[in-house]
Parts: structure tokens; sequence; C-alpha cells
């Protein structure tokens, strides 16, 4: 055993030190825990043990799929409920509009009759009227008003108003009309006042075809 050396040592074994200082003695500057050690050339992530990477988690188990999920289904229900009041709301426009020109035609059948009273007696053939009350017609027209109630047409209760009925009533025809019916729409503004006889037997087959094909649009 050579005297002043510990027992079991190598003279010729080289003899390392790794300085793990985070200052560096001799510049006083910070080092970079990812620099390696001046002493061994190793660096912490050489030195740190790799653990293995955690499975990603199911697509049943990510929080983020769940929640994008849920909103997916929150903007799919709320698209849906806004197209439903688009409909709503322009299907109530139209009822309203309808109504208000229901209102204001309604108002105006008083001077429409005494235009057509005017016009039975010849007085408008040679007045300035004339034209005026034709357009005026033309206009009511145009925004859906239809008369209905001439002699001939088979008699319809829920539309005409009989103030005289001659015959048996085996088939109601109209036969003078003393006021004209008007409709707006699918909405019925006043009944016709008419009388009412018994058509001939012929006059009845060839009123009720009539009154079919009407009716099936032929």
């Amino acid at each position: 055993m050579t005297a002043g050396k510990p027992e079991g040592s190598h003279p010729d074994e080289p003899v390392t030190v790794t300085d793990r200082r985070r200052i560096d003695p001799e510049t006083g500057d910070v080092r970079d825990a990812a620099a390696p050690d001046p002493a061994s050339g190793a660096t912490p992530a050489d030195t740190a043990t790799t653990d293995a990477p955690a499975d990603p988690p199911a697509a049943d188990d990510d929080p983020v799929a769940k929640v994008r999920e849920e909103l997916t289904g929150d903007l799919q229900r709320v698209q849906a409920d806004y197209a439903n009041y688009r409909r709503r709301a322009e299907k109530e426009k139209q009822s309203s509009i309808a109504y208000g020109k229901s209102v204001v035609i309604n108002e105006l059948l008083p001077v429409v009759d005494d235009l057509d009273r005017a016009r039975q007696h010849g007085d408008l053939e040679t007045s300035p009227l004339k034209g005026v009350a034709d357009k005026l017609v033309e206009v009511l027209q145009s925004h859906g008003l239809q008369t209905f109630g001439k002699p001939g047409e088979p008699f319809d209760p829920d539309l005409h108003e009989a103030v005289q009925h001659e015959g048996d009533g085996s088939n109601p025809v109209i036969d003078a009309v003393y006021r004209q019916g008007y409709r707006f729409g699918d909405r019925t503004l006043r009944h016709a006042m008419v009388t009412v006889t018994d058509a001939p037997a012929g006059a009845a087959t060839e009123a009720t075809t009539g009154q079919r094909s009407e009716s099936t649009g032929q």
C-alpha cells in the first residue's frame, strides 16, 4: 500500500467533477439549463430520465371534444329556432298586410255601390267620373277584391242572402241581384243580396255542371 493515498484508489484513474452551479463563478452569468456541463459534456436532458409519453385520452373522455359537441348542438338548435321564427314572422307579416287591405277595401265598398248604381242607370257613361270609377275598381281588383252573385248562378246560403224565394226550392238559382257580394282572398267581405227562383230542368243540369267545372278548375 502506498502511503498518503486511500486504499483501493487507482493512481491513473481520472477524477471527474461536475459543476451544477447555476451561476458561473468566473463570469457571474446564469447558465442555461440545457447547456452542457463543462466538466462532463453532458446536458441535463441527457442525464434526466425520459418518461414514456402518456397515451392520448379517448374521444369519449376528451373534455374538449365534449364541449365542442355541446356547442355544435346548441348552434344547430339556435339556427333551427331562428329559421322557424323567420317563417312565422313572414307569415304573420303577410296576414297583417292582408287584414289591413281587407279593412280599407271594406270601407270603400259603399263608394263602389254608389258607382255601380250610377253605372246601371247610365249616369257614368257621359260623366267625367267614369274614368275615376273604372280606375278605382281596377285598383281594388288588383289587390285581390272579387265579386260574386250573378243571375243564373246556383244559390249558396253561405254566400248569398235571399230576400225573396219563388218555387219549391228543388233547384234554387239567383234570379236578381239587389246588392253585389264581395270576397277578398278566402275572406267574405259581404254577402250578396239576391232573389231566388227555381231553374228549369235543362238549366239545372247546365248550372250544376258549370259549378262543378269552376270548383275543379277545368
